[in-house]
């Protein structure tokens, strides 16, 4: 359970981790350096990029070792052609893109957006004027889902 939300310039996620009745605390957001990935050949020129997902945690550590590796499409993990897919969402200065069930980029062209349990949430205190920090901690405020505490970056 979870929520991610971006409003342009910075992109935050809540830090619930839920296991049958425990909560406890885990990331779900990582800074990745240009240095850190592997490029395929032919392929664009990496950028510093911000990584999230929503969705399963052991999904979303999955889908960052795929990114981290290179996209290749014929690594895409197995687990999301599953009914228990994740969303992997990737941010940098130029805006965001997110993967779902395939390892097809899907850009948002939307002036903010937020993913997962308490997303609904976020998209009102954004539309409200709250940034994507303050948008996570409303969640986290209202949603049984999310919560844990706040962490964001900023991409500008």
């Amino acid at each position: 359970m979870s929520v991610v939300a971006w409003d342009g310039k910075i992109i935050a996620a809540d830090k619930l981790c839920v296991s049958a009745d425990m909560r406890s605390t885990t990331t779900k957001i990582v800074r990745l350096p240009r240095e850190s990935q592997k490029q395929l050949a032919g392929g664009p020129d990496l950028k510093e990029v911000v990584l999230a997902w929503v969705g399963e945690q052991g999904g979303g550590l999955a889908l960052l070792d795929w990114y981290k590796s290179g996209c290749n499409p014929a690594d895409w993990p197995a687990a999301q052609r599953t009914a228990d897919w994740t969303r992997l969402l990737v941010a940098d200065k130029d805006g965001v893109v997110f993967y779902e069930r395939e390892p097809r980029a899907q850009k948002v062209e939307e002036p903010f957006m937020a993913w997962g349990s308490g997303r609904d949430f976020a998209m009102g205190a954004m539309a409200m004027g709250a940034d994507a920090r303050q948008a996570v901690e409303v969640a986290s405020r209202f949603s049984t889902n999310c919560g844990g505490g706040v962490d964001w970056y900023d991409l500008q």
